[in-house]
């Protein structure tokens, strides 16, 4: 297992980097200028060495040579001074991803704004795993019963919907007309008391509700295919003719088998939840990465761009290793060596 692991990620360097390059190029060839929004008072040779500062006169493969070291080296080791107080070579003179808009690191702006997205993405995931599984089983034990239809309606309405509609309609029945919830995410909000915990978790279940009944509608349906197909199979009716109950064939057999496939859905669905969170973090105006990327594109703010997309593709990469170790602890017939 181990050989196997260290082997996919010997893989996923080159892979990784051919990804930051394509993503480099898109960008590069984008139209964007750091100066665009500047007053039209500046003078043009005061843009000009604005340009130079932040080597947009230079050629596409020294700034890509710059971007790759400043992101796989500089970055790394500025997170080892900081973090855990280790200095490797020269600190002050180590360049950082600066953003065009606010000129402060890139990778800053990506910490002080992630806290915001791991609550309501990670809590919105578990929210529609811990949704779907239950309801997959059920269907498939109780396939085209009354719950089952009604299960697979309400699924195909969640995963047809996107979640900036149903954010929306959330916001106007239960903010604007029931007053339940708070319309808008207060992100400078701190723990310190009861009450406050109390309004956190009122802002919260909107958009934890919105992004986890998507997931949920996605998973069930996947769910419900895998375990009806493994109902019938051998293995089962031979669980079932040795006088295993039903509760013992449902969890040790069918289950652990019917999740293979779920589980390569649940690990590319991380990474793709945050697309989904892009979004909804601009509806409800919560300050996390999905806004801090909408803001960088807008005012093609491109090294932030470039460095959240590749983060991006640096999660797909890493969820499918991930899924494909589960793999091997949920069927015993998968062999790494």
């Amino acid at each position: 297992m181990i050989q196997y692991i260290i082997r996919r990620l010997l893989i996923a360097i080159p892979t990784l980097l051919v990804i930051s390059f394509v993503i480099f190029a898109i960008l590069y060839f984008a139209p964007g200028d750091p100066t665009g929004s500047l007053p039209m008072t500046v003078p043009p040779e005061v843009r000009a060495q604005i340009r130079e500062s932040l080597g947009i006169g230079e050629p596409m493969h020294i700034r890509y040579y710059k971007w790759v070291v400043q992101f796989f080296v500089n970055e790394p080791l500025n997170i080892l001074q900081h973090g855990f107080g280790i200095t490797i070579g020269d600190a002050e003179n180590r360049t950082r991803i600066l953003s065009w808009a606010t000129r402060s690191p890139v990778i800053d702006l990506i910490v002080e704004r992630t806290p915001q997205t791991l609550w309501v993405v990670g809590l919105s995931f578990l929210l529609g795993i811990l949704m779907a599984i239950p309801i997959g089983i059920v269907q498939a034990y109780r396939q085209y019963s009354l719950f089952d239809q009604i299960g697979t309606f309400v699924a195909m309405v969640g995963f047809s919907v996107p979640t900036f509609f149903t954010g929306v309609v959330a916001i106007l029945l239960f903010s604007v007309q029931l007053k339940w919830f708070p319309m808008i995410y207060d992100t400078t909000l701190e723990v310190t008391s009861w009450n406050n915990f109390v309004l956190q978790v009122k802002q919260m279940i909107m958009p934890v509700v919105v992004l986890g009944f998507y997931q949920a509608s996605q998973l069930s349906r996947f769910m419900r295919a895998s375990i009806l197909d493994n109902l019938n199979l051998d293995y089962v009716r031979t669980a079932r003719s040795k006088g295993r109950s039903e509760n013992a064939v449902l969890l040790i057999h069918v289950l652990r088998n019917s999740l293979i496939p779920v589980v390569t859905l649940i690990a590319l669905g991380i990474p793709t939840i945050f697309g989904g969170a892009i979004i909804t973090e601009q509806i409800f105006r919560v300050n996390g990465l999905g806004q801090l990327l909408i803001i960088a594109i807008e005012g093609a703010d491109i090294p932030t761009v470039q460095t959240l997309t590749f983060l991006f593709a640096i999660l797909i990469v890493l969820f499918n290793l991930i899924a494909d170790v589960v793999y091997g602890m949920l069927d015993p017939r998968i062999r790494y060596d």
